[in-house]
């Protein structure tokens, strides 16, 4: 895969030692939503690291009185991309528990594999946010494309997107298709099977993370 600017791979032993057992068919359910999790809060921490908007407050301490900055209420939308991009969120609400949810419900069709959108339920005045868009796998890059072009259609100028794991086929489709959203993935995968799942993966996110098949 070529490099694109608008695309960051982490490489943390962290994130890598995690990802180690979020791939194990061994893990449980249990395991493996927190470990979604956690892996979410350590990638949030680092993408959102000077993007997004903060303001300046009194506060006094017990000794005086100082200018400090923080975090803008109501500034972060999450946009998880249904449903395993459900089980992102809380890793986000761990560093931003006021960001307000939208939802973006998706399928891919088991013949074409194209993404088909069958739900949008989004926040008032998202369009003046930092919007997250949060899904586990980032395959063919189909789902995630299509989310986004949603997103600006709807007025959203400032868009990031997260995925725990990509092939490069799907980096470089939302890379191509969106060079203005940034792209941040924990790990870059070796292709897709031909059933556009992810090698080595870690099968469905969905199903691991809801218990279902």
């Amino acid at each position: 895969m070529k490099d694109y600017e608008n695309v960051v791979i982490f490489d943390h032993p962290l994130i890598r030692h995690k990802i180690a057992i979020l791939r194990d068919e061994r893990t449980s359910m249990k395991e493996f939503r927190e470990l979604v999790e956690e892996i979410t809060t350590l990638m949030t921490y680092e993408c959102l690291k000077d993007g997004v908007q903060t303001t300046e407050i009194e506060v006094k301490t017990p000794l005086e009185t100082c200018t400090q900055t923080v975090v803008a209420d109501n500034s972060v939308v999450i946009v998880p991309i249904l449903r395993a991009g459900l089980g992102m969120v809380n890793g986000i609400h761990v560093l931003f528990p006021s960001a307000r949810v939208g939802h973006i419900g998706m399928y891919r069709n088991e013949e074409t594999l194209m993404p088909e959108t069958y739900y949008c339920k989004l926040p008032e005045g998202i369009e003046n946010k930092l919007v997250l868009v949060v899904d586990p796998m980032l395959a063919t890059g189909g789902s995630a494309s299509d989310a986004i072009r949603l997103l600006k259609e709807k007025g959203c100028k400032d868009i990031k997107f997260m995925a725990i794991i990509g092939a490069p086929q799907g980096v470089s489709k939302v890379a191509e298709d969106h060079p203005d959203v940034d792209i941040y993935v924990s790990t870059l995968d070796r292709g897709l099977n031909e059933n556009g799942y992810i090698l080595p993966g870690l099968g469905d996110a969905g199903d691991r993370l809801f218990g279902t098949k």
